[in-house]
């Protein structure tokens, strides 16, 4: 037996409608009125499964995102430099690295840091 047929016995037999169970004489379509005896349901079981993922586009959730802490290690980590001035203090040049924090199909975030008084900040492109 198909998995579909197995299933049968929950929908309407003229338009598949889910059946509602109304009565303990029978399940009925609300949607146009057809009738499915009790026999026909009784001592049937079916089991339904639901993932973290169901319940997160259900909800519209944005799946967790992990952020990676800085290595703790003591290498210094050579930044780019950039050409821009500090908001704060001015400084004529920023360090800067780039992460893709969001989905892969939108831009990179821009992490800057100002290498005089450690302003940090960042813009997403």
């Amino acid at each position: 037996m198909a998995l579909y047929e197995a299933r049968d016995f929950l929908f309407c037999g003229m338009c598949g409608t889910l059946l509602s169970f109304h009565s303990l004489h029978h399940a009925s379509c609300p949607l146009c009125g057809f009738k499915r005896p009790a026999a026909e349901i009784e001592g049937r079981e079916t089991t339904y499964t639901i993932t973290a993922e169901d319940i997160r586009r259900e909800l519209k959730i944005e799946p967790f995102v992990v952020i990676e802490t800085a290595p703790t290690h003591t290498e210094e980590v050579q930044r780019a430099v950039v050409n821009e001035s500090c908001p704060q203090c001015h400084h004529p040049q920023l360090e800067y690295y780039t992460k893709q924090l969001r989905s892969a199909d939108e831009g990179q975030t821009v992490f800057y840091e100002c290498p005089e008084c450690r302003h940090k900040f960042s813009v997403n492109t």
